[in-house]
């Protein structure tokens, strides 16, 4: 069964439905295995050269990825691409991820650069355009971002107004913060026609007259990704390359953002697993006291907790993208096109999409962070790699609409899905409400009987304070993103928690019981953190809206749907450190 966006809340979810990474077939591997190769021929030993920006290098990495069938890897047959599933997409954009600047360049290409016009364009523009884009001979960028529109897309001032003789749109406006804009040849640009309230979209290449570039941005970090302001100054703009219909930019910029956001969680991972794998090699080479510093508990203890952030955000990512090829194949079988049933199954999942972008982001800022306190003070020196690993971390919480956007994203999602007609979830709140002095007690000696009926309560603690937020305030919901957010990171953590539960549940049987047991142990630490996060963030929600006897019902209820079982998560997280210290490299 697959579940519909946001469902995960209202149903039990089945580990034979979800997709893990030990699941890759043949090909998938051999994709994987090509894109490990380009990062270690083409980015790894070019690094200080792409950070440096050398004239041409990144535009060529681009051709390079194009010529291997990098670029095209979602791109339909028929337009020079390998049509591969999403569960493939997101696997090269993983493995890419860990290419730093050049990951930046990649992601933005395939996706924003390339997308707008597989899934919006005519047919004329799609065989104008990607062909090119999917083998590299042009670059893609997306021109939205404008200094007074930013979180704010649509406020963008950039205009369209068509010509007396009714064949070009001419463009005035400007543009910032352009990845890639330093060498794109085709633009998708967003401006508003006329007096429209509503951005339209425009596919304009580099050439046009009117197009013009500034010089590229000094940044903090992903030094090496061309990032420019783009001005248009009377750019007559063919009406044939308009993308999709007049008004509906907008859309396709959310539709765009959907996809940019799940990309952006699977780009992570390959950062991920590079500064795990560079933090134990150093643990496992620096001496301090007389021993070597992967021995000491501290650092166990930082190992452990990055290999466990890891390990689930993949779980979270994987599973998700399986629902959405799932679910772009239910519509097809419906009889829709597949550029719509694509779209369509994004739109479903929104509030997911939105969850991963904000817990992959945050997964590789924790990684980044203790990579640099693991080398100590050698990791605040920029010739170690903790420097450029930190610096490019950065950008991510920020990228595919903020992290607090985000947050309210997720957190508005579900509070539309709760308002639907035929939605139980408020019935569902106000049962949980009245039976809080009644919760039942697990029975079940099972090992994932126990982790289900944990996340059974954890999704009542939940549905709970949205009920009761909902409740209390209102129609100043919106405008309270204090309590949004808590209810959000809620909904960050369940996912998290119940993805690597059905992971470890699916890997029962695929390993041997030695190998098994520290599975055992990430599951038990993270459903054990997760579970005091979401009590936190609870209370923090309830202190803003509830007082009195409703307030301390409400409290004495989230501890009970909060708790679990003790663990020695001291004992477990040693126990995930060895693994990945004997291996000296992440092989979970």
């Amino acid at each position: 069964m697959v579940l519909k966006g946001g469902e995960f809340l209202l149903k039990e979810s089945n580990a034979a439905d979800v997709f893990i990474l030990e699941e890759l077939n043949e090909e998938q591997k051999m994709i994987a295995g090509m894109c490990q190769d380009f990062l270690e021929k083409e980015v790894f030993p070019n690094l200080d050269k792409i950070d440096g920006m050398e004239p041409g290098l990144m535009r060529s990495l681009v051709a390079k990825s194009g010529e291997l069938g990098l670029l095209g890897i979602s791109v339909p047959e028929e337009y020079g691409g390998f049509g591969q599933s999403f569960v493939t997409s997101m696997l090269a954009s993983d493995i890419l991820g860990a290419g730093y600047s050049y990951a930046v360049a990649y992601s933005a290409h395939t996706g924003i650069g390339t997308l707008p016009i597989l899934y919006y364009g005519s047919d004329e523009l799609k065989q104008k355009y990607i062909p090119k884009l999917a083998n590299g001979e042009y670059a893609g960028a997306y021109c939205l971002t404008e200094p007074n529109a930013g979180s704010d897309a649509n406020s963008g001032k950039t205009k369209a107004v068509l010509s007396e003789d009714g064949k070009y749109y001419i463009l005035n406006g400007q543009k910032m913060w352009i990845t890639n804009g330093g060498f794109a040849d085709v633009l998708t640009v967003f401006a508003k026609i006329d007096n429209d309230k509503i951005l339209s979209a425009f596919a304009v290449e580099r050439n046009f007259p009117g197009v013009t570039f500034n010089p590229e941005e000094k940044k903090m970090g992903i030094k090496g990704s061309s990032t420019v302001q783009i001005f248009f100054n009377d750019c007559k703009v063919p009406v044939e390359n308009m993308i999709g219909k007049r008004g509906e930019g907008f859309r396709i910029a959310l539709n765009i953002l959907h996809i940019g956001r799940i990309k952006l969680g699977a780009n992570v991972l390959g950062a991920c697993r590079r500064s795990v794998m560079q933090s134990v090699n150093y643990a496992n080479e620096r001496k301090q006291f007389g021993s070597l510093i992967s021995n000491f508990g501290a650092i166990k203890y930082k190992l452990a907790e990055q290999v466990i952030r890891l390990f689930v955000a993949e779980s979270s990512l994987y599973r998700t993208a399986k629902y959405v090829d799932d679910t772009i194949k239910k519509h097809m079988n419906d009889g829709m096109a597949k550029p719509q049933a694509y779209l369509e199954a994004l739109g479903e999942y929104a509030m997911e999409a939105a969850i991963l972008k904000v817990f992959g982001s945050e997964t590789l800022n924790y990684i980044v962070d203790e990579f640099v306190q693991i080398y100590g003070g050698m990791g605040y020196s920029a010739e170690m790699p903790a420097d450029r690993a930190y610096r490019d971390s950065r950008i991510n919480r920020i990228f595919e609409g903020t992290n607090e956007i985000n947050r309210l994203v997720a957190s508005d999602m579900f509070l539309k899905m709760a308002k639907k007609a035929d939605s139980k979830v408020f019935d569902i709140a106000k049962s949980v409400y009245d039976q809080l002095e009644n919760i039942q007690e697990n029975t079940t000696a099972d090992y994932f009987g126990k982790k289900h009926f944990i996340l059974e309560k954890l999704k009542k603690a939940s549905l709970l304070m949205l009920g009761k937020a909902y409740e209390a305030i209102s129609k100043q919901y919106n405008t309270e993103q204090e309590t949004m957010m808590s209810i959000s990171d809620m909904l960050i953590q369940l996912y998290a928690a119940e993805s690597v539960v059905l992971r470890v549940q699916k890997l029962e049987g695929l390993k041997s019981e030695q190998e098994y047991a520290v599975y055992k142990d990430i599951c038990d630490v993270f459903v054990y953190e997760a579970s005091s996060r979401i009590y936190k963030s609870a209370m923090d929600a309830l202190n803003s809206f509830a007082t009195g006897e409703e307030f301390t019902k409400i409290q004495n209820g989230l501890r009970k749907l909060t708790s679990v079982e003790p663990i020695n998560i001291k004992e477990a997280r040693r126990r995930i450190a060895n693994k990945l210290i004997e291996d000296n490299d992440y092989k979970f």
